[in-house]
């Protein structure tokens, strides 16, 4: 960490190594950070674990995603603190702690990219580098009210970055302000290759909402608002014909069986002490069978062509970013696992279609923060982020 204070636990204690940047460039002025899946030059990949640690020696190459911000001018200040390999949304690591929620200090910062947040929701850093498999960017950027997004798969590189479900991992960023999200966008993400026109057609995803408590609903009610003044007539429709309970099954089963390829082998040879809901989600996927991975498949295929249909290339689909405000800190691990198994019947929709997904810091409730989504067509992904920035002008 090149910071001299981490008042928010947000960042590895890594020995500080300078990491050069160009002195001039479109983000220069700005200072980030980079969740610990990420390799950087001089610095170890620790992926939330402490053996995974132990294994990965000092880096000598910089992943590109990292270098290319480097390259244009932003300045790296460390790396964050992410859920043990990747694979939770409480923000809770068993080993290297919970990152500070910046938007509500009493509760949960989210995960997997819990330090990524945590850094940037509590003023440490301008930005930060996250990742997003089943949520893991947009659930901590509801929970600390930042802008976040998990954009169009493979249009961001992972190289370099340590894996959790292959065909489901895509790398984000959060900031705190709808300028600078568009700033960091331009360079991550580059130009679209399928721009969203001026105004694009508003769907609203009814079934989507209706998994929502009341109040939920009704908290975000002004948020919808603010799209609809953008927007013009919001459409509702069903986002999961299918049903949300097939959608969710299909994705865990499809992240079970690649998160067990990727990390299976180190579980199996050293048998690591796993933490709370770590533990439990890679014993589910040791068991996936190849039934249930094919018919997860047939499920996503077929989901994928009518959801890329139901959007065109014209049509942004309003969603909520998660079920509630982030739970608090002292709540039970069976509430937050319950709480997880709700979140992904909202995330799974981008997670298994592919698509650009932002979530926009627009509303709050219990005194914590509470995000909006947009979801958008393949390759819309840094219209969808202007999009985002204008609706959070008002």
């Amino acid at each position: 960490m090149l910071l001299p204070h981490d008042p928010a636990r947000a960042f590895m204690p890594y020995p500080a190594v300078a990491v050069p940047n160009a002195e001039s460039g479109p983000l220069r002025g700005l200072s980030f950070a980079v969740k610990d899946l990420f390799d950087v030059a001089g610095y170890p990949t620790g992926a939330g674990s402490p053996q995974m640690l132990a294994m990965s020696g000092l880096k000598t190459r910089t992943a590109p995603t990292v270098q290319k911000l480097l390259d244009a001018g932003a300045r790296f200040v460390g790396k964050t603190i992410t859920d043990e390999l990747a694979f939770s949304m409480s923000g809770k690591n068993a080993h290297f702690g919970t990152p500070l929620n910046g938007g509500a200090p009493d509760r949960i910062p989210g995960g997997s990219s819990s330090g990524s947040a945590s850094a940037v929701s509590n003023g440490l850093c301008d930005f930060a580098l996250g990742t997003d498999t089943g949520g893991s960017v947009r659930a901590p950027a509801s929970h600390c009210g930042l802008f976040g997004i998990r954009p169009t798969h493979g249009r961001v590189s992972l190289e370099n970055c340590h894996d959790l479900a292959p065909s489901f991992d895509t790398c984000g960023y959060f900031t705190r302000d709808g300028a600078t999200f568009l700033r960091v966008g331009e360079v991550v993400l580059g130009a679209d290759t399928e721009p969203l026109p001026e105004r694009p057609r508003a769907l609203l995803a009814k079934d989507a909402f209706a998994l929502l408590d009341g109040a939920v609903r009704e908290a975000l009610l002004p948020a919808v608002r603010r799209v609809e003044k953008v927007l013009g007539q919001v459409t509702e429709v069903d986002a999961a014909a299918e049903g949300f309970t097939a959608l969710y099954w299909a994705m865990r089963y499809i992240q079970g069986r690649e998160a067990w390829a990727v990390d299976g082998p180190m579980i199996e040879r050293l048998k690591p002490p796993l933490g709370p809901g770590v533990a439990d989600r890679f014993a589910f996927a040791k068991e996936v069978t190849d039934r249930q991975v094919a018919e997860a498949q047939a499920i996503r295929g077929a989901f994928k062509e009518r959801f890329a249909a139901l959007l065109g290339r014209d049509g942004v689909l309003i969603l909520p970013s998660m079920p509630d405000v982030a739970p608090l800190l002292t709540e039970s691990d069976e509430a937050l696992n319950d709480y997880r198994n709700r979140a992904l019947n909202l995330q799974c929709l981008s997670v298994l279609s592919g698509l650009p997904q932002v979530s926009i810091p627009l509303s709050g409730r219990n005194g914590a923060p509470l995000g909006l989504s947009l979801l958008g067509p393949a390759g819309s992904d840094l219209s969808l982020v202007a999009l985002a920035a204008r609706v959070a002008e008002g």
